[in-house]
């Protein structure tokens, strides 16, 4: 035998944790692919074991994992299931973070402190990720602590287009709850027929975590519509400040858009009565019951991260999603 060939066609496979199963079924049925099964449980004392139950040598394998609480848990589970691709012979292991998990510490505030966002970054490398797709990460500098791609996917495309469906673009301002988020307030602006802008001048104790002080509002806001904008929501503390700052400068409504509902208790009871018209997050993270109320709109991300997989497994263009703005 002079020659020898085979069939090299790739091969995607959807492997989802068990923070949030509903989303990696939403995406599979999006691909038109099945979830690949898999045994998962927890021995007695907190041990996670993970067994796949079909081949994955060879593949193109995407782990979709969300991080709600426990969240150590899931960030565990999540590592020794591509440490698992990566002993069963997967050709590519991509980590499908649609929330980072401990994006906020992202740099030391005083010394003595961790940078626990690099650590995560750090982890899924050395499990064996060679490539990670998330979603609105807390800072875009996250991005530079893993060694390899990172597709940093937006969500402001569905949660602009829920705006522009359901409210009047004539008289929006877009506000920032602090003065970091500005450059994201001015795409918002952009994408909402270049709708002017406000900020929250507000105060943090670094010593003491979920308290926010909002101060002051910079910008016109009086008779408007205001949509205050954020990448997560925790326990509501900051937003439900901000929205009653607005409120208290004369705004007309005010609307919350936030890609990451973490929801902490008490978010729901904060920011069902803090006086917002409606709340928008995605389903990045999962939301039981006892964290909706009447005001909450929850949008899918599933249709973005499988069009983002899909193109990745093509070898396409990511950044053509946003139009050349990702």
């Amino acid at each position: 035998m002079t020659a020898f060939s085979t069939d090299n066609q790739k091969n995607l496979m959807l492997f989802s944790g068990r923070g949030h199963p509903e989303l990696a079924e939403e995406v599979a049925k999006e691909l038109n692919v099945h979830v690949t099964p898999q045994t998962a449980r927890d021995f007695a004392n907190g041990e996670t074991f993970v067994r796949f139950e079909e081949s994955v040598r060879g593949s193109d394998a995407f782990v979709l994992q969300s991080f709600p609480a426990p969240l150590n848990q899931w960030v565990m589970e999540h590592l020794i299931m591509i440490d698992a691709l990566k002993r069963g012979s997967a050709k590519r292991i991509t980590s499908v973070l649609p929330f980072y998990p401990y994006a906020r510490q992202d740099k030391k505030h005083r010394g003595r402190e961790p940078i626990s966002a690099r650590l995560i970054a750090d982890l899924l490398k050395t499990a064996g990720a060679d490539r990670i797709i998330t979603v609105d990460l807390h800072t875009d500098q996250i991005q530079g602590f893993f060694d390899g791609p990172v597709d940093h996917m937006h969500a402001q495309v569905q949660l602009v287009e829920h705006i522009r469906n359901n409210y009047p673009l004539d008289n929006i301002t877009v506000v920032s709850p602090d003065a970091g988020r500005v450059k994201v307030a001015e795409k918002w602006a952009n994408n909402l027929s270049d709708a002017p802008m406000a900020f929250i001048h507000k105060t943090r104790d670094p010593l003491v975590p979920n308290q926010v002080v909002a101060n002051r509002v910079v910008g016109e806001v009086e008779g408007r519509t205001c949509i205050l904008i954020d990448d997560m929501i925790d326990t509501g503390g900051t937003i439900a400040g901000a929205v009653k700052v607005l409120k208290e400068a004369g705004a007309l409504d005010v609307v919350i858009a936030a890609t990451h509902g973490v929801l902490s208790h008490p978010a729901a009871e904060r920011l069902a009565a803090c006086g917002a018209k409606e709340v928008v997050v995605t389903n990045t993270l999962p939301i039981s019951e006892d964290k909706k109320f009447a005001q909450l709109t929850v949008l899918s991300i599933a249709p973005l991260l499988a069009r983002t997989i899909r193109e990745v497994f093509e070898n396409g263009s990511v950044t053509g999603l946003f139009n050349g703005n990702a």
